[in-house]
């Protein structure tokens, strides 16, 4: 009975914190509203989620974010480095194709999804098959120790968090 009003408590959590954060006012009618959104969006679209994402060990999202949050802030540094002392002929960027055991439509997303976030790396496309992601690199010399570090850094605790 619970899943037919609340179908996806996770996703009526994020509605609502998005909604408070949109509005930038955490009085009583905005929670209300943002609550009463975050009950009905996933109500008229569950007909679209076949199935629900599960997280199999939440509690290393944290520790997912903080890893993320460092690469991203010393990925800026390094590309910032490239921008301003190199040229543009002297970079030495290129696409790997990075094979990956993931299974998770959601963990392929959220894998997709850091390496873009990443300055410096672009996840430009994924196989038909879902088993390798291509990714651009602005300036790599090392092909597989990019591959390596992605699914040791990302890869390797999306597993343990999704499957």
């Amino acid at each position: 009975m619970l899943d037919r009003f609340l179908p996806h408590p996770l996703l009526t959590f994020l509605i609502l914190i998005v909604w408070v954060f949109l509005l930038n006012d955490v009085s009583a009618g905005a929670v209300i509203l943002g609550l009463i959104l975050g009950l009905i969006i996933p109500i008229v679209t569950s007909a679209y989620w076949p199935g629900r994402a599960s997280l199999k060990a939440p509690l290393l999202i944290s520790e997912y974010l903080l890893i993320v949050g460092w690469d991203i802030l010393v990925s800026n540094f390094q590309v910032a480095y490239l921008i301003l002392f190199r040229k543009a002929a002297g970079l030495r960027s290129r696409y790997v194709t990075v094979p990956i055991d993931l299974t998770s439509p959601e963990a392929i997303a959220v894998l997709a999804g850091t390496i873009t976030l990443t300055p410096g790396t672009v996840t430009a496309d994924l196989s038909a098959d879902g088993k390798a992601l291509l990714v651009h690199c602005l300036e790599t010399d090392d092909p597989d120790g990019t591959v390596a570090n992605i699914k040791n850094r990302y890869e390797r605790r999306l597993k343990r968090m999704f499957e």
